[in-house]
């Protein structure tokens, strides 16, 4: 664990503001989905952000797609098995930054109970305070997973050849944080 410097702020994920995306194939076209509960802290390092901390907790029964009857699949043993493994974790483990406000933010990410390294390719938007003078912070990061790497394998096959579902799951988060 990285001891915070004086410089460093905790900055809460504000759940009114922020969204939490994905996209994946099906069949020939891609479904959207988000989840809609989650939390997380962000111990921001102004004066070295690449010395920042991230740490974000997701509840897999959040999962909303548009269609109960998926979302129940989606939550099922079949996939998340939400019963059993409760929540999607990342944690970060370095932060480097490739361009003026661009970086990427390694971790784990654990999902369906199986934890791997994945990378975040991340943008800083800015701070500013609301009009009720909270100070909050603005980011936006991308990663493409492979649904396979962690344990939902799930599909059926077509007639025509192919699968269903793509492996391939895009991943999007727009947050922003309130200072603690």
């Amino acid at each position: 664990m990285t001891s915070t410097t004086p410089a460093t702020r905790a900055f809460a994920i504000d759940k009114a503001h922020s969204e939490v995306t994905f996209q994946v194939r099906h069949l020939v076209t891609r479904v959207r989905g988000r989840f809609s509960d989650y939390d997380g802290t962000i111990e921001y390092d102004e004066a070295d952000p690449t010395q920042s901390t991230v740490n974000v907790r997701i509840q897999a029964a959040s999962i909303d797609t548009g269609d109960a009857q998926r979302d129940a699949h989606l939550r099922s043993a079949d996939f998340f098995g939400a019963d059993e493994h409760e929540a999607i974790t990342f944690v970060s483990s370095r932060i480097t930054r490739t361009g003026s406000d661009d970086f990427q933010v390694a971790g784990n990410l654990t999902i369906h109970g199986v934890t791997r390294p994945v990378v975040l390719e991340a943008e800083f938007l800015g701070k500013a305070k609301d009009p009720w003078g909270n100070e909050k912070l603005g980011f936006e990061a991308q990663v493409t997973l492979n649904r396979k790497d962690y344990g939902l394998t799930w599909n059926a096959a077509l007639e025509t050849g192919g699968f269903l579902v793509g492996d391939e799951v895009k991943v999007s988060l727009s947050i922003q944080a309130a200072a603690k």
